[in-house]
């Protein structure tokens, strides 16, 4: 059972990264730029469009992606509709096929990311308003140095939260993207295992998903104390 588990933990693991690295990086960018400019077209288009990465249920946004970039579109996008991270040829042998990972990867960050995009906004404009904020621009300041080495690190504490969440989630096992997909990960051998009442495999990946969680919620706790002075560890 622990080797069935461990064998399909590499590629929920590298899949849920790809994705949440995604929800991240450009969630905060987005957040940072409606903040910025808030109450702009920009702004009104980047909150329309998290409302509905939020809305849209991770089945739909993964059969749409799927089917668009992975079959319709897969002569432009050089995309396939399903693929492992690793495959075997019979003359090279083994190699990563990293770009087997990126529909899965974006059909699951849409989510986080519209999340993280909000969480990031809303957080930004709280600090925005602060008192050592105008001081900075009145030291002289330029908004980069403003907005990244002040504003930003003080904002992040809820986005952290949020990836924490979301990553303990998806690594928990993205069920209907790795199924859509035909992605090797834990959501698929537990759908099996469920499939052939084999329930000594459940009652492990339940195990092992609730490990997952406490693990990661450390790490966090952790990364708390690193990037906010105000948290100490005790």
């Amino acid at each position: 059972m622990l080797s069935i588990l461990l064998d399909h933990f590499t590629g929920t693991l590298w899949l849920a990264l790809a994705a949440m690295l995604i929800a991240a990086v450009f969630g905060i960018l987005f957040g940072v730029i409606a903040a910025v400019r808030p109450h702009s077209w920009l702004d009104r288009a980047l909150i329309t469009t998290s409302v509905l990465g939020i809305s849209v249920p991770s089945f739909v946004a993964g059969i749409l992606i799927a089917m668009t970039f992975g079959f319709y579109w897969s002569h432009w996008t050089g995309l396939n509709l399903t693929g492992q991270l690793y495959e075997t040829d019979p003359f090279t042998g083994r190699h990563l096929v990293l770009r087997n990972l990126l529909l899965p990867a974006f059909a699951l960050g849409i989510r986080p990311l519209a999340v993280i995009t909000q969480l990031t906004r809303s957080s930004m404009l709280d600090v925005l308003s602060q008192d050592y904020i105008r001081t900075a621009r009145a030291k002289g300041l330029s908004s980069y140095q403003t907005i990244v080495g002040h504003a930003l690190k003080n904002a992040l504490n809820p986005v952290i939260t949020a990836v924490s969440g979301w990553l303990a989630s998806l690594m928990a096992g993205a069920f209907f993207i790795e199924y859509i997909f035909n992605w090797k990960g834990l959501g698929t051998v537990t759908l099996r295992a469920v499939e052939n009442l084999d329930f000594p495999v459940v009652m492990g990946a339940t195990i092992f998903i609730a490990f997952l969680f406490v693990v990661i919620n450390i790490v966090v706790d952790v990364l708390y104390a690193v990037l906010d002075p105000r948290v100490r560890l005790s």
